[in-house]
């Protein structure tokens, strides 16, 4: 399953980002083969289901210097599984591209490098996977960063609202006001909760926060490959 100089990869593509604060930006995909979570609302179980194929890192750099878009995300599955998506990152960097790397939050992210910007997950108790949270990481995001959380009842919300007040991580200020901590992202799971409930609760407690929709559900519903 590892080469010296190899990843496994799910898919690569072009497509809108569609979540973060890049929503609507032309994008290149990089989706990365495994994930040690299991999450109740997981729309992409084929990164884990499926084996994926082994390329070299030049390979991936090759298809990325195909097209002028600069805009570059790594994603899962889980992409930090893979030790060497460290050196893929690095080379992507090197090559001009600004590099979102989209994580779980379950793996430190020490070895990232500083020019990424990170968009990490905090699971919910609904995602079933809240107890592999690594608090640590917290200390390793900035304000380029990101923190999201996927929500699946107004339970989660409050856990979230909660984890964010003990971590002084919303602070009380405009959304305009210079952040000195990541920007923090709410998403709903659609299936289970109305985006326009959980943006209720966000203007009632007038918190801070960006709530995002998934773009790409909206442009391609029913399509959960290559978007």
């Amino acid at each position: 399953m590892k080469t010296n100089d190899g990843l496994r990869v799910s898919e690569l593509f072009y497509s809108i980002q569609g979540e973060s604060s890049y929503a609507g930006y032309p994008c290149l995909f990089i989706r990365l083969a495994g994930c040690n979570l299991r999450c109740t609302y997981c729309d992409a179980t084929y990164t884990y289901g499926e084996d994926g194929r082994q390329m070299t890192i030049a390979e991936i750099v090759d298809f990325v210097q195909e097209s002028p878009v600069g805009l570059v995300e790594i994603t899962g599955g889980e992409p930090l599984l893979q030790e060497n998506v460290h050196a893929l990152m690095e080379a992507l960097i090197a090559d001009g591209r600004t590099v979102l790397l989209e994580t779980n939050g379950s793996i430190g992210l020490d070895k990232v490098p500083d020019a990424v910007v990170i968009i990490m997950d905090i699971k919910c108790p609904g995602s079933g996977m809240a107890d592999m949270n690594h608090p640590a990481n917290l200390e390793r995001l900035n304000n380029k960063d990101e923190l999201k959380f996927v929500l699946r009842s107004q339970q989660d919300y409050l856990w979230a609202v909660e984890f964010l007040q003990k971590n002084k991580l919303c602070p009380a200020a405009s959304a305009t006001a210079t952040r000195k901590h990541p920007r923090i992202l709410f998403s709903a799971v659609t299936d289970d909760l109305d985006p326009a409930e959980l943006a209720s609760w966000i203007l009632a407690d007038h918190l801070p926060i960006q709530l995002q929709l998934q773009l790409h559900t909206l442009l391609w519903p029913g399509q959960n490959r290559g978007v």
